[in-house]
């Protein structure tokens, strides 16, 4: 085959996409390299502490009255320590506020205060649970307190002094709420607001944390920070963050172009002939090219077209932070029940909140029932593991104290039906979500959430946490398209059945294949111009 514009087609394209290239590959073979230099927390997950019934002494309705405040989005019950608190989120916009379930009180900065205590235990370890949770019943008798100690202990003082004058481990330097996303906190850590807590370490390090949750976000210290500038720089191009949607334009086209070139460099291949020219030096170098490309091209086109994808799809706007209950519950709805919500639940009571579920409201009581399942007993018996206890969330009728039957999978229901528009009937099919996998993967952070199908617009899923009534993701059919794109050829996740270490080999093998692709050609191309 003779068609010397193609050649030169594929020469000029070959040398405007040689230096983009080379930064995505070069940068792609550094990433597995990155995730190993993530920053050593003790934990990314805090085991739920059964409330201490004996601490709340003070109604919640009786502290939002006293506090005027006549509706409220939501609460929860928190520990500092051994101190618990009302975690009342006045409207879904506006930051939590504490207060006293002992006496009251307004704990003053409390949010900041949970920011610091929640990280500080991420990063060096959970405290120890409550005594009562451990201690026998005639131990938390003989140490139970008086009346007189209990009136003059200051809650919301001992969980400040715990907080702030805490001598053990590293020294909090700083706290700052972020309410977007930006240079060290980018997008694809999905969760707002959240707080970063600086700690005074050489590393430099910085814990994001969600208080409305108790939520670990993200861990990042100097060199990792490093390591996130390069790949976003050289990878993302950051750089061009100022032009808006458009650098997803550019970033395509050139993949795009790459794409192309790889298709003429194959026609080619299959269509000439090798020459054989000894001491040819450019020809020496022009076969060098031909077998090299040809070996890697299929992992040139896997990676350039899945890239290609995925930028595009970064056109279409992200609106998941649109989708989220916004009910305002009147105070006087809020008449709270411990004693009979704990004769109702069989277990230990973690948490309590409140959901409007069709115009009628309920208790969402999460608690870790004294059960083990089939494998965990083999497992102990055996002596391989220890007892692992299931959250259970309990819907309980806030007039009635009934339990709605089904209730968690009845208001991811309502949830799906409020974001989609569409009745709750619709739904083809509701399945709790306990871990990432498939299209539902890691990227998209909340867990455990529930996936509602609808036979509609294109199959559409949406996945909801009923803990926080918010959406996590909405996906099609043609956006499983895109996902399976990335992870299959861009992510290399054909070699799961290897593991991550072989997954990551097959990547960076790969990816440092392009370069020196890259190389070759551009010695080829040198030699030819000489001769010329």
């Amino acid at each position: 085959m003779k068609n010397p514009q193609l050649y030169k087609w594929h020469r000029r394209l070959s040398l405007l996409i040689a230096l983009p290239v080379t930064l995505w590959a070069l940068s792609g073979f550094m990433h597995p390299i990155m995730t190993s230099f993530r920053p050593a927390v003790a934990t990314q997950f805090l085991k739920p502490a059964p409330i201490d019934a004996k601490k709340i002494n003070v109604p919640l309705q009786e502290v939002l009255i006293k506090n005027e405040l006549s509706s409220i989005h939501n609460f929860r019950i928190i520990r500092i320590d051994t101190n618990w608190f009302y975690q009342v989120q006045p409207s879904v916009q506006e930051l939590p506020v504490y207060f006293s379930t002992t006496t009251g009180k307004k704990l003053r900065n409390g949010d900041n205060l949970y920011a610091r205590y929640l990280a500080k235990q991420f990063l060096e370890g959970q405290d120890p649970l409550p005594g009562f949770t451990t201690k026998t019943a005639a131990e938390n008798e003989a140490n139970s307190e008086t009346a007189e100690q209990v009136a003059s202990y200051d809650c919301c003082d001992a969980a400040t002094s715990c907080v702030l004058n805490n001598e053990k481990g590293s020294k909090v330097s700083a706290v700052n709420l972020v309410t977007n996303f930006d240079e060290e906190y980018k997008f694809v850590n999905r969760l707002l607001p959240v707080y970063k807590v600086n700690f005074d370490r050489p590393d430099g390090i910085r814990i994001y944390v969600e208080t409305t949750s108790d939520r670990f976000s993200l861990a990042v210290d100097n060199k990792r920070a490093l390591f996130d500038d390069i790949f976003e720089t050289f990878h993302n191009w950051e750089f061009l963050s100022v032009l808006g949607k458009w650098r997803y334009v550019i970033m395509s086209l050139l993949l795009a172009i790459a794409f192309t070139t790889a298709c003429i460099g194959l026609y080619i291949f299959f269509n000439t002939k090798e020459k054989n020219k000894k001491g040819n030096e450019v020809v020496a170098a022009r076969n060098r090219h031909r077998r090299s490309a040809a070996a890697v091209s299929l992992f040139t086109l896997m990676f350039t077209f899945s890239g290609a994808f995925h930028a595009a799809s970064k056109l279409k706007p992200d609106t998941r932070y649109s989708y989220f209950t916004n009910e305002k519950i009147a105070a006087a709805s809020l008449s709270l029940d411990t004693d009979s919500i704990t004769k109702i639940v069989k277990g230990a009571i973690t948490n309590i909140s409140i959901v409007n579920l069709n115009d009628q409201l309920y208790w969402q009581v999460y608690s870790t029932p004294k059960m083990i399942n089939k494998a965990a007993v083999s497992a102990n018996k055996a002596g391989q593991g220890e007892k692992k206890k299931r959250t259970v969330v309990d819907y309980i009728h806030t007039a009635k104290y009934t339990v709605l039957p089904e209730g968690e999978k009845m208001y991811a229901r309502h949830l799906a039906s409020l974001f989609s528009k569409q009745p709750a009937t619709a739904a083809q099919s509701t399945e709790l979500i306990t871990k990432f996998e498939g299209e539902y993967g890691f990227v998209n952070k909340r867990l455990p959430v529930w996936r509602v199908d609808f036979d509609t617009n294109f199959n559409e899923r949406y996945y909801v946490e009923t803990s926080s009534g918010k959406l996590s993701v909405r996906v099609d059919d043609t956006d499983l398209l895109e996902g399976y794109s990335f992870a299959m050829f861009h992510k290399h996740h054909f070699m799961d059945w290897g593991g991550k270490e072989l997954r990551d080999i097959s990547t960076m093998f790969w990816a440092m294949a392009q370069v020196i692709l890259v190389v070759i050609g551009i010695m080829y191309w040198r030699k030819t111009v000489s001769k010329k």
